[in-house]
This record gives C-alpha cells, sequence and structure tokens, in this order.
C-alpha cells in the first residue's frame, strides 16, 4: 500500500489595471492576439521595466492572509529559460527574497497545509496549436502579466485535499479582490508535485505535471498519477523525476522534459530593477485594509446561529457572502432561516436557470422581505416560493401579494367553513385519514388547493385533526 505525497505551485493572475513592469493592459482574455504588447513586455533592446505598485500590495495582501513572514527587503531576479512563449527567453521572479515565506492554509478536516513561498513574477505568453496544422502560434498579450506564485510543503495526501485546497485558495484570492482566481479563463493556474511512499518510509522521487486549468483536472491528474506511479514500485522499477503534461482528452499524463534543477535558470538579480524595502508602517497599512477574511466570516456566521456547514458554504463564496451580509442588515428573523433560503431556494433556481447573483436582480432587501412576509403568516411557505422567481428578477415581493391578493387566510372561523366543504366532497378521503392518519395530508392537499394556497396550512392541519378526531368518536 503506497501514500501519497502531494505539493502544489499555484499561480493567480492579478487583479491589475496594467501588467507588472509596464502601462500595457493587464486584463487581455478574450482580445485579439497580440494586440496589448509594447518594447517592455516584448523584452526589446533597451526597454526598462517599471514596479506596479498596485501588484506589490495585493502580493503583500495575500501573503499577509497566509500567514507568511514578511522580509525587510525583497528583490526580482532574472530566471532564465528559453522557450517560444518567452520573448526575453528569460522571466523576471523572485528568487531568495520573495515576498512571503513559512504561512500556512487549514483546510476544513483540520490538516494544516505550509506555504513554503508566496512570490511575485511576471506571466509568460500562451501557444496555441492549431488543430491538423504543423506549426504553432504564440499570443504575447499575456506576456507580462502580474502573477502571484504560491508554493506549498508537501503536506496534501489525497487528490481530494489537492482540490479542497485550491477551492480555499481561490475563495481567499476573491475574498481580498487580489484576483478573480477563474481557472476558465487562465487566472488560476496549477502545478502539482506528487510522489508515493511506503507509510512512514523517506520520500519517494516526485514528478511535475504542468499547468493544470481546472480543479477537476488537478484532481484526475493525481490519481492517474498515483496510480501509475504505484504500479511501477510494485513491480520492481524506478520512478524517474520528470516534467509531465496531462492529456485532458485521453485522461493520462505524458512526458514533456525531463526536470530541470534550479541550477538550470541560473538565477541572478534582476540588474533593471532596485530592491524594494518593506517597511512597517507599509505593512501596517496594508494589513488595515485588509477585508474580513473567510475563516473570519465563517466563524461569525456560526456564532450567530447558521450551521456550520452552510457557514462554510457562504463565507467561502464572495458573492454569497457579500449578499448574505447585506441581507443580515436587513433581516430581524432566524439567522439560519435566512441562510436555509440564500443556499436552497435561491441558489437552487439560479442554478437551473444558469444565472449568479452578480446578473441576477435580487436584492437583500427584496429576499428579506419576501421571507419576513413568510415568518408574519402573511403568506404560506409556498406561496413564497411560487413568487421567488419574480422577487429574483427584480420584483417587489409586498406588491406582488397585495396585487394578486395572495394574503395567508388565518381566520378560524372562515378556515373551519372551507375545511367542512373539502371534508364533504371528499367522503372517501375522509374515511382514509380516520383509518390512516398519514392520509391527512390528502385532505389537507385540497383544502390548500381551494384556498388558492392563501390557507394557513398548519391552522388547517389542526382543524382536520380536531374534526377526524370528532367524527371518529361518534358511535355509527
Amino acid at each position: 500500500m503506497f501514500e501519497p505525497v502531494i505539493g502544489l505551485e499555484v499561480h493567480l493572475a492579478l487583479k491589475t489595471r496594467t501588467k507588472l513592469f509596464c502601462a500595457c493592459a493587464a486584463e487581455t482574455f478574450g482580445s485579439p492576439p497580440n494586440t496589448h504588447t509594447c518594447p517592455v513586455c516584448l523584452g526589446l533592446p533597451g526597454s526598462l521595466p517599471t514596479v506596479n505598485r498596485e501588484a506589490v500590495q495585493k502580493t503583500l495582501t495575500f501573503a499577509l492572509a497566509l500567514g507568511c513572514e514578511i522580509p525587510a527587503v525583497t528583490q526580482f531576479h532574472r530566471k532564465n529559460y528559453f522557450y517560444p512563449d518567452a520573448p526575453k527567453n528569460y522571466q523576471i521572479s523572485q528568487y531568495d527574497h520573495p515576498f512571503g515565506e513559512r504561512g500556512a492554509l487549514e483546510l476544513p478536516s483540520g490538516r494544516r497545509v505550509g506555504i513554503t513561498r508566496c512570490h511575485l513574477e511576471e506571466d509568460a505568453g500562451r501557444l496555441q496549436h492549431p488543430v491538423y496544422a504543423d506549426y504553432s502560434l504564440v499570443d504575447l498579450n499575456r506576456a507580462g502579466a502580474p502573477l502571484i506564485e504560491m508554493v506549498t510543503e508537501p503536506d496534501l495526501r489525497t487528490p481530494e485535499e489537492a482540490r479542497e485546497f485550491l477551492v480555499r485558495v481561490r475563495a481567499l484570492a476573491r475574498a481580498l479582490e487580489v484576483s478573480d482566481a477563474n481557472p476558465e479563463e487562465g487566472k488560476m493556474r496549477a502545478d502539482v508535485n506528487v510522489s508515493v511512499r511506503r507509510p512512514g518510509e523517506a520520500f519517494g522521487t516526485k514528478v511535475e505535471v504542468k499547468n493544470l486549468n481546472s480543479f477537476r483536472s488537478v484532481q484526475r491528474a493525481l490519481e492517474f498519477e498515483i496510480k501509475r506511479q504505484s504500479r511501477i514500485l510494485e513491480d520492481g522499477g524506478d520512478v524517474h523525476q520528470a516534467t509531465l503534461g496531462w492529456d485532458e482528452g485521453g485522461q493520462k499524463t505524458y512526458l514533456m522534459r525531463t526536470k530541470e534543477e534550479e541550477a538550470d535558470y541560473r538565477y541572478f538579480p534582476e540588474p533593471d530593477l532596485p530592491p524594494i524595502h518593506l517597511t512597517k508602517g507599509w505593512l501596517d497599512a496594508v494589513r488595515a485594509a485588509m477585508p474580513e477574511l473567510p475563516a473570519a466570516k465563517e466563524a461569525r456566521y456560526t456564532a450567530l446561529g447558521v450551521r456550520p456547514d452552510d457557514a462554510a458554504t457562504l463565507a467561502y463564496d464572495r458573492e454569497l457572502a457579500r449578499f448574505f451580509d447585506a441581507a443580515l442588515a436587513a433581516y430581524n428573523g432566524p439567522v439560519q432561516t435566512l441562510a436555509n433560503w440564500l443556499l436552497s431556494e435561491v441558489t437552487g433556481h439560479l442554478n437551473a436557470q444558469k444565472g449568479t447573483l452578480e446578473t441576477a436582480k435580487l436584492t437583500p432587501q427584496g429576499l428579506t422581505a419576501l421571507i419576513a412576509l413568510v415568518d408574519a403568516g402573511t403568506i404560506s411557505g409556498k406561496i413564497a416560493k411560487d413568487l421567488l422567481p419574480e422577487v429574483i428578477a427584480g420584483a417587489d415581493p409586498e406588491a406582488l401579494v397585495e396585487e394578486r391578493g395572495l394574503t395567508q387566510l388565518s381566520d378560524s372561523a372562515a378556515l373551519e367553513v372551507l375545511v367542512d366543504e373539502v371534508m364533504a366532497q371528499n367522503p372517501k378521503v375522509v374515511a382514509q385519514a380516520r383509518e390512516n392518519p398519514k392520509a391527512i395530508n390528502a385532505l389537507l392537499g385540497r383544502v390548500m388547493g381551494a384556498s388558492k394556497g392563501t390557507a394557513n396550512p398548519e391552522r388547517v392541519r389542526s382543524l382536520l385533526e380536531g374534526k377526524l378526531k370528532a367524527n371518529a368518536s361518534v358511535p355509527k
């Protein structure tokens, strides 16, 4: 039996207006190829880089949120490698003085994943490989865009944990607004390092799987590699260190190149950029500007009475958390009730319509007004659920109830007349309900239908139970 040992290298595209060392637009998704370039990001002779302060601020924010140690002085290095999408034949990155070191992120299971380093670097371009063509195309729009690279310790032990870690990283990046962290747009990518060993033994030989652009691909690539390496060792073979790619169609890894060693990159300090001094005042200002982190939100929601699983779901989704916090300010009822509506009814409807809270016209005030009508007994829960699609589309729930006469019927005398009519019209169902108490639901449904959903279901049930019990005691 072999145990996996997993480490991750996560790349996050920073949410900045311009690239890391020039004034070209950093947001290039969907743009025509090679339309956001200049002499600096193309590495043309005579061009000089200038550091983007916003990128530095966001990197510091992220590193501090991970609990990293921040050095007094940091600097950029040249990392040399030759590849078609690297126009300068080197990357400006960081080596022995990154922005953050020795942080950690905790998973729901309680496993603490150590963060080795968190540094800032420029992105490369992107290769396109036309189908059935014997050439490739290079798009350098992305070249020079600011990236955070976060490297973990080999603390993960299952593909599922690796996926959960990435979910937490994405949530943190979005909550801090340092990155959209959208894998579909290439704004969050991961390389995985994985080896296998027998429990208690030293680490095995690791391989790296590069440029995985979805959480599903990370999990599947790890599952495949764990099985592949385990089979090799079971057969008495040796795993060789290498850099692999992931074939999404074939669901398997393939050899890209033998793994480079650190010396192959020939790091040296970037001669065109001076060291950056990170003063205490600067770091204090970054800390003061940080928003509430997802872990703190989760603890706050739990303290308010939200179930732990629901609290985690809300806290680690930026849009849900924003909406929930705004709704809390407008709602005086049970907090779990609000969470139930948002996580079940609202999310369920939006998912069915392939919509999101960002695109919907639903407001926190609209949702809380609808729930308050149920809490006050003005409308039933069923009526509220029927109205929800219109409220999500921007309608005023109170106006809908008034216009359509949907106010819940709770008057005892009126309800009793309605119940008597339904029982008189359905003698067979009444007889079944006397024999089997569960059959009362059939009568309840008929009463609710006769009232067009406006009858108070709890009072109707109480009246039915009383009348069925009374009639059952009458001598035949």
